[in-house]
């Protein structure tokens, strides 16, 4: 009998590698499929796998481990496919967001658009090598999504399964894009937009990262292993609690973090202007003096080490990092006792309650 994927002691297991297996045999397959049309296309499989390559694949295994708590096998191959799905979409999300940021690195090396306009230069093609990084950015962003549900279909699971999990699969796309737009238009209304600031950003936290990061990949899973729909509706509670509280985690993670760690240099969110819940709490207690800081220097690209000191102190002065670790524990509270009244196996129980402490662990 095949090795499980994983453990309850080990929950990424041999997941991380296996993915990394089937990326690698899939992008081998778009290579040639893609230099039989001309070479001139490999620099994109190339960036591709570039940027598959590592990561904590943590959308595969909430995937497997709803498959497994839900009574499914230790190692079918079929999860090994849906999580490799979740990565080649959460690449596009992250090269079409990169570029939307304006961001120069992801997990320290040069963001997909930055990769192709360095290429132009140093080809000395002509134009604006800028202008040919993003549209290369939009292409292959475009590719990775088309190839997320390509590789998605090939699951090998009971037909009706896969249609429910497809299903729950084109939501969480539609969804993120949704986020993704909320996102940005919190950034150029400069918070201005109808409604409480503190809900608007936890509703972009919701759609934009909570429900793909935890929520819909642990109900693909079930889904894939025939879950019934009580076990299901545990599913969604505990992974929106979960997710939601990941994200926060980043958020912080995103101003107060080590660069070695999160790979982005200090600060990065402040640079973008990211409307974060952190933000919005301490817009709500800040001082006139605190108030008119943010709005002159959130967003700031040339926000230098100064700047981003005065900016952290203002969002721990006004008590905002304090509310935002306290929601975190009220989120991992909520995801724990959930946990405790679902109907899952002991093996899934216990990899999941692992899952929790290794996402929201506090590394600042």
């Amino acid at each position: 009998m095949p090795a499980p994927l994983a453990s309850p002691d080990d929950p990424v297991g041999l997941l991380r590698p296996r993915i990394q297996q089937a990326l690698d045999a899939f992008l081998d397959g778009q290579r040639e499929l893609l230099g039989a049309a001309s070479p001139q296309t490999l620099p994109l499989v190339d960036a591709a796998a570039a940027f598959l390559s590592g990561g904590k694949r943590l959308r595969p295994t909430f995937c497997y481990w709803g498959w497994r708590a839900a009574g499914g096998s230790p190692s079918d191959e079929a999860l090994v496919t849906a999580g490799a799905a979740l990565e080649l979409f959460q690449a596009s999300a992250l090269v079409h967001d990169d570029l939307i940021d304006a961001s120069d690195t992801r997990r320290g090396l040069p963001s997909v658009h930055r990769r192709f306009a360095t290429l132009h230069r140093d080809a000395g093609w002509q134009g604006d090598p800028d202008a040919f990084g993003a549209a290369a950015a939009i292409l292959l962003g475009d590719m990775l999504l088309a190839w997320s549900a390509e590789v998605f279909d090939q699951a090998t699971v009971p037909g009706e399964r896969l249609r429910a999990a497809r299903t729950v699969f084109d939501r969480m796309r539609t969804e993120v894009g949704g986020g993704q737009y909320l996102d940005m238009l919190e950034q150029v209304s400069g918070g201005g937009l109808p409604g409480g600031q503190a809900d608007r950003a936890r509703t972009v936290i919701r759609y934009k990262s909570a429900g793909y990061s935890v929520q819909h990949p642990l109900v693909i899973g079930g889904a894939l292993a025939g879950a019934p729909e009580p076990l299901l509706a545990s599913y969604r509670r505990f992974g929106l609690a979960l997710g939601e509280a990941f994200q926060l985690r980043d958020d912080v993670l995103g101003v107060f973090g080590d660069p070695d760690r999160t790979g982005k240099p200090t600060g990065d969110d402040l640079r973008e202007g990211k409307r974060t819940l952190l933000v919005a709490y301490a817009l709500e207690r800040a001082t006139p003096a605190q108030a008119a800081l943010v709005s002159a220097r959130l967003g700031d690209p040339s926000l230098d080490l100064d700047g981003v000191t005065a900016l952290r102190s203002v969002l721990v002065d006004t008590g905002a990092l304090d509310r935002v670790e306290a929601l975190v524990t009220d989120l991992v509270t909520d995801a724990h006792s959930t946990l405790d009244t679902a109907d899952v196996t002991d093996d899934g129980r216990k990899a999941l309650s692992q899952l929790i402490e290794l996402t929201t662990e506090r590394t600042h």
